[in-house]
């Protein structure tokens, strides 16, 4: 082990160990045999890197908004320079192919691009005269320190959906990446750092939940930011807002399509092998139910059958790769005993990715294209969140069914509707319980300069994630009224004030 690279802290501007000697391991899901190793913080890691930036909160927050506009163009344009940096990151520790890699790195990027237009966002209103000599304005300033808790499977752009509003709106930051893939997070310092971010405005602190719980304790951190499972989202809400934080959890999803009678069928199956099995189904805007309506069912699993058969899983730094590994071999365990559970409750299993061997990485976490046709909703393939390749058949009568089913199943975070009726589109988008709806669109993740969030147990909060929500989220709203003295004093007022 000791040959292994040591992934670090960035604490105050500069890389540090970990001082509780604790180590996890970072796997390279396609070889299954770890590649580095990360250090495990603790709260003294936690505490230091609050110290950090709560110095650094009030030059920062003084810094005039074009300025650290400026600071974060430079960075930008350091990420567009090493994105391809990034891509190989991802798919040496997460598995994703190269190409959705570089999708990854690209959207994040866009957050960038928005958080560039922070001297507009940040200005508030006025009003001239409101009462006799009086005037009103508002402003937004920022919180202090905050945090955000990331995940395994978008180590790139999710800790980008947060960090860069963050800073942009004034506040100083503490990122907590997951320990499967961390190394993203260290280029997002070092590239910081050269773009000349002040030492101490952005830190990072590796770890598992011994960091989550010292973040979530802190009395200096303001705010915290979470994207995960909804078992954890619940409780990042639930301890960080008993301790007086503002707290914003995505939690976990269950996707539906639906595919109408008159829907282009090439299109929709071709939207469906993206949506379903691109970066190995780990996504929490991955398409895991497609709701088959009247006769579709048959076109469409026959040739999702072909489909999903062929798929070209690889090495995802293989240039011709479809789709790579999951990222843990308990990951697989997991996906592959719900697929049996499947097979046990009664679903027919069409295409089977159990057991599925890559023979140039015979010891790759992988498993293949799976493929359920007539599932029901007391199926635990339906009721579960696989974040796997397996994509779930169900058939249903009419659109109202599929409307029904999808209001009523927990989750609220993404949604589509595959049709040529623009009525059928319309009541859709209207009556169904989703945080993002997809019409022919089965990935409807909303771009930087709108805002990304589900409904019901999606999301934890009152906030969607960057756009203009994340600039509410990372800010405070003050409202100021001013009046100068006159020469000559009108005496004291009783009543409460009004226009005069």
């Amino acid at each position: 082990m000791s040959d292994l690279v040591t992934i670090t802290h960035y604490i105050g501007g500069a890389p540090r160990d970990t001082r509780g000697g604790r180590y996890g391991d970072v796997y390279n899901p396609a070889l299954g045999e770890p590649v580095a190793r990360v250090a495990l913080g603790t709260a003294d890691e936690v505490a230091a890197a609050v110290q950090a930036a709560h110095d650094a909160f009030p030059a920062w927050a003084d810094t005039p908004p074009l300025a650290r506009a400026r600071i974060l163009a430079r960075y930008l344009q350091l990420c567009q320079q090493h994105t391809e940096e990034f891509a190989a990151m991802l798919t040496r520790e997460h598995g994703k192919t190269l190409a959705d890699a570089r999708g990854e790195v690209a959207r994040g990027i866009e957050v960038v691009e928005f958080a560039l237009g922070i001297p507009q966002l940040l200005k508030g209103e006025f009003t001239d005269q409101i009462a006799r000599g009086i005037d009103a304005w508002s402003m937004r300033q920022p919180l202090g320190v905050v945090a955000g808790i990331t995940p395994f499977n978008f180590p790139v752009m999710v800790p980008m959906w947060m960090f860069p509003i963050a800073l942009a709106c004034g506040n100083t930051f503490i990122l907590k990446p997951s320990e499967r893939d961390p190394s993203p997070s260290l280029l997002h310092a070092q590239l910081l750092k050269e773009a000349g971010l002040p030492d101490g405005v952005f830190n990072v602190v590796q770890g598992d939940k011994v960091v989550v719980d010292a973040l979530l304790d802190h009395p200096q951190v303001q705010a915290v930011s979470f994207v995960g499972s909804t078992p954890i989202a619940e409780y990042i809400y639930a301890k960080g807002t008993a301790s007086g934080k503002r707290v914003q959890a995505l939690g976990g999803a269950k996707n539906h399509m639906v595919v109408m009678p008159d829907a282009d069928m090439d299109m929709a199956v071709d939207a469906l092998m993206g949506a379903a099995f691109g970066s190995a189904g780990e996504r929490c805007m991955a398409i895991s139910v497609v709701v088959a309506i009247g006769d579709a069912g048959d076109k469409l699993v026959a040739a999702l059958e072909r489909r999903t058969a062929a798929l070209k899983v690889r090495d995802g730094a293989a240039e011709d790769a479809e789709m790579g590994p999951v990222v843990t071999l308990a990951a697989k365990q997991r996906i592959e005993r719900l697929i049996g559970e499947g097979v046990e409750q009664g679903a027919r299993l069409v295409v089977d990715g159990r057991n599925y061997r890559v023979a140039e990485r015979p010891n790759g976490f992988f498993v293949g294209g799976t493929l359920f046709d007539h599932v029901t909703e007391d199926m635990t393939i339906y009721k579960e969140e696989i974040f796997g390749p397996v994509l779930c058949v169900m058939r249903l009568p009419d659109v109202g069914s599929a409307v029904e089913l999808i209001n009523r199943n927990e989750y609220g975070n993404g949604v589509a509707v595959f049709t040529r009726d623009g009525g059928v589109a319309r009541e859709f988008v209207r009556q169904i319980q989703a945080g993002m709806v997809g019409v022919n669109v089965p990935l409807p993740v909303p771009m930087a300069f709108n805002s990304f969030g589900g409904w019901k147990r999606s999301l934890f909060g009152d906030h969607h994630a960057y756009g203009p929500e994340g600039v509410r989220f990372y800010t405070r709203h003050k409202a100021v009224m001013q009046r100068w003295p006159n020469t000559a004093s009108a005496g004291a007022e009783f009543a409460f004030p009004q226009m005069k």
